[in-house]
């Protein structure tokens, strides 16, 4: 059984003091009010996430496209790299990842929420190149002078707030080092031919309000100066997901 009993800020900063697997201390981390309420069943109820933290889940959700979207992110580890994933993913996704970045590299995952905290801990505490830690996509600032080869954000970008978009995507650029790459793998605008697009339309309005966004404006819109970067788009599944690759451009 997942050990849930952690679930402060303040019993978070204990535990990053006598825990190896903490980067930082954590001061007081509260979790973002829309959090709890949109997405309380899905990320902050502790009986909610432990049904829902299964690969079969993710497969269901996903339509069968899983595999093919976690691919796109594994294929870009290769051992010895740094990686950091802005938030916990439900199903065995953190843990292959990790081991693809093996004890010779690192692989760091944050989130908000003490749950999915947990839930990262019990994934990844038995590699000890991993460390799970307690913080905001936009606010984590990494360790001085060791960048991130590889900043991954799977699939929660559509679940924020713009603001929040722009932040997350803002700290992730900043992060991300001259021969780095940033990756975003999420929703988009699906094709009108998409039969899938008529199911998440009503699925947005009942429980993803905040995944429009994505449907009717690029990712870099949310970057403050996107025209510093290179963006390279790739489309799913008939429009439905999309996986984002921006990298720094050449010096001239």
């Amino acid at each position: 059984m997942i050990d849930t009993t952690y679930e402060t800020a303040e019993q978070d900063q204990q535990l990053s003091h006598t825990s190896s697997k903490s980067c930082h201390p954590v001061t007081t981390l509260e979790i973002p009010a829309y959090m709890n309420e949109v997405y309380d069943w899905a990320y902050v109820n502790p009986a909610w996430v432990r049904w829902l933290d299964h690969n079969i889940v993710v497969k269901t959700l996903l339509f069968g496209n899983d595999q093919r979207m976690m691919r796109r992110y594994l294929e870009r580890i290769r051992p010895g790299m740094r990686v950091w994933q802005v938030a916990h993913v439900y199903g065995d996704l953190v843990q292959r990842a990790a081991r693809r970045a093996g004890p010779e590299g690192c692989f760091h995952l944050t989130d908000v929420t003490p749950i999915q905290i947990a839930h990262g801990h019990s994934k990844l505490d038995a590699m000890p190149w991993t460390r799970v830690i307690r913080q905001d996509a936009a606010l984590y600032a990494g360790e001085p002078d060791r960048h991130y080869d590889l900043i991954c954000n799977f699939m929660l970008l559509h679940e924020v707030p713009d603001d929040w978009k722009r932040r997350i995507v803002d700290n992730m650029l900043a992060q991300m080092p001259a021969h780095g790459e940033v990756l975003f793998v999420d929703y988009h605008g699906p094709a009108r031919w998409q039969p899938v697009r008529y199911i998440l339309k009503l699925v947005n309005r009942l429980l993803e309000p905040f995944a429009n966004a994505l449907w009717e404006h690029e990712i870099s819109s949310f970057a403050s100066e996107p025209e510093r970067y290179d963006w390279h788009k790739e489309t799913l599944f008939g429009g439905v997901y999309q996986v984002v690759s921006v990298k720094h451009k050449p010096a001239r």
